[in-house]
């Protein structure tokens, strides 16, 4: 009886261990994709939290200031500055709330989306290139993780950090 409670707790701390392993597979693997967005990014002058706040009022819709704050993982203020150089060059609006008009919400502008188009567009053409230099299987296997990934992007919105 022990033998089998001590087989279930290591099988346990392997499985533990190999989900401690791929978390530190993909967080290194995602700081290097993030470098190589970062380096086929036009020089538009847009910083990499300018990008990600627009590209979620895109995916999200209008949004409080201190929830974009929240997301972004910068301080409300820091927020604030952000979405007035946004708002400065057109690429967002602040509005009421229409369910509490005291409530101001943000909300991206055509212009903001044609930005985040155009943005999208070179990085996939730059992408494209770097894409025709690796092995077949290589590309499948990338087609066959974006379910994954969209996946994994999309559970982190439902946690809340506390580290």
């Amino acid at each position: 009886m022990e033998i089998t409670g001590g087989l279930a707790a290591n099988e346990g701390a392997t499985a533990a261990g190999a989900e401690r392993a791929l978390a530190v597979g993909i967080a290194a693997g995602v700081e290097r994709l993030i470098g190589l967005l970062r380096s086929l990014s036009p020089a538009d002058g847009l910083s990499p939290t300018s990008t990600a706040t627009l590209a979620t009022l895109e995916r999200s819709g209008p949004r409080r200031l201190t929830a974009l704050a929240v997301q972004g993982g910068v301080t409300q203020p820091a927020m604030t500055q952000l979405i007035a150089r946004l708002e400065d060059a057109g690429l967002v609006r602040r509005e009421a709330d229409p369910a509490d008009g005291r409530v101001v919400q943000v909300r991206l502008t055509d212009q903001g989306r044609d930005t985040l188009a155009r943005r999208r567009a070179v990085r996939a053409e730059r992408l494209a290139v770097i894409l025709d230099r690796i092995s077949p299987q290589d590309r499948a296997a990338l087609r066959a993780a974006l379910p994954a990934i969209d996946a994994l992007a999309s559970a982190q919105r439902d946690v809340i950090l506390t580290h």
